[in-house]
């Protein structure tokens, strides 16, 4: 088994969608769900980064753009297709190391004839408006005439299975014969975004031309074009399919023109070149990121699988886009960004592409007018990002769901969700921790501190009995109990992000005072605002037992009823106890991390002996009923000594798509869990943290068969190799730096190892 590739050996149609997301290709423009050509049984993706449109659909959600990917193979008059088929051997490899999905089928039509089809598929990495696939088809028992069905198909729409949801986002402007290839232009119903597909085929046989005709057609919103070739027995054909997608967004060039010209010096190039500069680009991409444990073949490859979807998802060429919660793998919750972004996935580009993170941050920049105009809306000052974020910055989270018998249940998270400011301040506080990028500071980051520590100002309440500050009527992450009051994870991160906002204020101030001027002018504040800030952050009432070693998830969740989880399942999650007569909000069980969240965050604000107390207390009610909590609880599991329990969730979030264990794979990627398993390896297993001053730690501890991890992480311009082993840990920096290692300061000069004894 290699470590590098996941591979499906049996077919079996039901599984086509699951296996479409595990096998998407993507750059961060642009994925292609891993659609098998020979089957119609599915939901095929073309989702391009920012194309963005609402129309007839309920909210604003990312567009299934026309598809490329039509190939049709027919023998004489019989459509070769897998489902009518005997299949008498059948395999897909994603090989991630060269970010190439390879195909290889041998089935036998109705009629007798057998056919050898082998395939690979890539989304360049090297031209992200590049992709291609390739062909080798081979005529098992017969000679004879056999037709190559090119296909683009503007019949596409959203939630296709879903005849409540569905939509279609687009129309087509342009249908185009390229002779040789062909185009279709789309434009989105909204914004009147253009989109563009061209496509062409090309065949190779005895180092020549194989096909003898070609017929180009357009058949209501498709384009085809149809080659006629005649197979002899056991000789092979080879036929490349290339393909180049652009926008409006992208360029102000005419799109029919940059495409087809792209698509030219495509196949003047040639396939192999592309893919050849794809794998390399690819190669710094693992050289950056890559996870090494060896004595573990399970956890390597699961958390390669992880890596490598986290890694397709984003790319530093678009600051207008950000990482949905789905990724660019499905129209799961319809290509929206949440918390997710911030929370689980920006670390491990902070960690280790930081061009990316910056970009990602850039987003949420470049939507604060939509931000304010939340605020506006809502009653309040300053800016107030959305829980579900889409091109603009505007809310559009659902208003109303509905429940498995079809009743309409009201969506509260887009109204009480309020922690996204502070989940978004906290990612610009840790990428500055880590990158010590002040340009992006003074030019962005501040901004985006005064602006939400303005919307705080206006959304705390002053209880003068108390004499305390209070955030009512709230969502924390467990998003089984709504309309809660002083949720902690809400008030402790509004708390500490204003106070962060002073200090960045105050340091911006020692900067460049102009700046801070011209902020200050800009959104309307002033001395006395930063007083009454100050105020705020002392005041922010955190509710707590009454010995205050375990903290109150929120205001009254005591009083709950405390039903004990009694059983788990066979992966040891835990299962449903009987409530009663209680509803699920009156009791203590738990969605997902909530304190746990906070204190993996910030794990410089509490004690040893809180954060044990608060991890034992948690773990016993939390039903995980979100793919984001196995991750969270693996790395303060680490943190507190729990490790078999913390090994377990660790396992639990590497495979959440590879064994589907939330039941909804066919609809994206769980892009949180897969940035939530970089955590899990990094900031559990390594035990690597940022302490309150500003230093890089380790404190590492690895399970008793792993004879090693090594990984690689960016620090402040320097490239750090860190591998640990059974006895020893060894470091190596491309620049001088420092690190703590077990509570020992480690002086590491440039391009020499360092070896500590465990």
């Amino acid at each position: 088994m290699s470590l590098w590739n996941i591979e499906l050996n049996e077919y079996n149609k039901y599984d086509n969608e699951k296996y479409e997301t595990i096998f998407t290709l993507a750059n961060g423009y642009k994925g292609l769900r891993g659609a098998l050509e020979f089957s119609k049984v599915g939901n095929k993706g073309n989702l391009i980064a920012g194309v963005f449109d609402k129309s007839y659909a309920q909210v604003t959600e990312i567009v299934n753009c026309q598809d490329p990917l039509g190939f049709n193979i027919y023998i004489e008059d019989e459509l070769v297709d897998i489902d009518e088929c005997n299949i008498h051997k059948f395999n897909r490899t994603l090989n991630m190391k060269e970010g190439v999905l390879y195909s290889e089928i041998y089935i036998s039509t109705k009629s007798g004839k057998t056919m050898n089809i082998k395939s690979e598929r890539l989304v360049s990495r090297n031209n992200v408006h590049r992709w291609a696939s390739r062909y080798e088809i081979s005529p098992g028992n017969f000679s004879g005439k056999v037709f190559i069905e090119n296909i683009i198909d503007g019949t596409v729409t959203n939630s296709t299975k879903d005849p409540m949801s569905r939509a279609k986002h687009f129309q087509v402007v342009g249908s185009y014969d390229l002779e040789p290839g062909m185009a279709l232009l789309t434009k989105t119903f909204d914004k009147n975004i253009q989109i563009i597909e061209a496509t062409r085929i090309i065949s190779e046989k005895d180092n020549g031309n194989a096909f003898k005709f070609r017929k180009y057609s357009e058949i209501g919103e498709k384009v085809v074009e149809v080659y006629e070739t005649f197979l002899k027995k056991d000789n092979p054909i080879t036929i490349y399919k290339y393909g180049t997608s652009y926008t409006s967004r992208d360029t102000q060039e005419n799109l029919i023109s940059i495409a087809s010209k792209d698509l030219q010096l495509f196949v003047k190039e040639g396939y192999l070149k592309e893919k050849q500069d794809h794998i390399k680009v690819w190669e710094n991409i693992w050289e950056d990121t890559d996870i090494k444990i060896v004595g573990d073949d399970l956890a390597q490859l699961g958390i390669r699988f992880n890596l490598y979807h986290l890694s397709s998802s984003a790319y530093e060429g678009d600051d207008k886009v950000s990482l949905a919660a789905k990724a660019l793998h499905g129209e799961g919750y319809k290509g929206h960004v949440f918390w997710d972004t911030e929370t689980f996935m920006l670390p491990y580009f902070i960690y280790t592409r930081p061009q990316v993170a910056k970009c990602l941050l850039m987003y949420r920049y470049n939507t604060l007018k939509g931000a304010r105009k939340n605020a506006e809306l809502t009653g309040y000052k300053g800016a107030r990002f959305p829980w579900e974020s889409a091109d603009d910055g505007m809310e559009v989270t659902p208003k109303w769901g509905f429940d498995y018998d079809g009743n309409p249940v009201r969506i509260w998270t887009g109204d009480e969700e309020y922690h996204i400011n502070s989940d978004i301040v906290f990612a610009i506080v840790e990428y500055y921790r880590a990158t010590g990028d002040k340009d992006f500071i003074i030019k962005y980051g501040l901004e985006i501190l005064l602006d939400t520590t303005k919307f705080w100002q206006s959304r705390v309440e002053y209880n003068k009995e108390e004499d305390r500050y209070e955030i009512n009527c709230v969502i924390g992450p467990d998003e089984f109990h709504e309309h809660v009051n002083n949720n902690v994870f809400t008030n402790y991160l509004a708390k500490w992000s204003i106070k962060k906002t002073l200090e960045f204020a105050e340091w911006v101030k020692t900067e460049d005072e102009s700046v801070l001027k011209t902020l200050c002018n800009k959104l309307g504040i002033t001395e006395e605002d930063f007083h009454e800030w100050n105020e705020i952050q002392k005041k922010i009432y955190i509710p707590t037992s009454q010995n205050g070693i375990i903290i109150e998830q929120f205001q009254g969740y005591f009083n709950l009823a405390d039903i004990p989880i009694i059983q788990h399942d066979e992966n040891g999650m835990p299962m449903w106890p009987n409530l009663g007569e209680y509803k699920l909000g009156e009791t203590q069980l738990v969605k997902q991390a909530d304190v746990v969240q906070l204190m993996i965050m910030l794990s410089e604000e509490f004690s040893q002996e809180i954060i044990k107390a608060n991890y034992e207390y948690y773990e016993a009610r939390t039903m995980h009923k979100s793919s984001l909590s196995p991750s969270m609880y693996s790395i303060l599991g680490l943190t507190v000594g729990d490790t078999h329990n913390a090994y377990k969730y660790f396992i639990k979030a590497l495979y959440t798509d590879l064994r589907d264990n939330q039941g909804n794979t066919d609809f994206g990627l769980h892009a949180a869990s897969t940035g939530g398993s970089w955590q899990s390896a990094i900031f559990g297993f390594a035990g690597l943290k940022v302490s309150k001053e500003g230093d890089l730690s380790i404190k590492p501890w690895i399970p008793e068969h792993w004879r090693c991890m090594e990984f690689n992480i960016n620090w402040r311009d320097a490239r750090i190799n860190i591998r640990i082993e059974k006895e020893n840990i060894f470091i190596k920096s491309d620049k001088h730096t420092s690190i703590t290692v077990y509570e020992k300061k480690i002086n590491v000069l440039a391009n020499n190892f360092v070896k500590i004894p465990r």
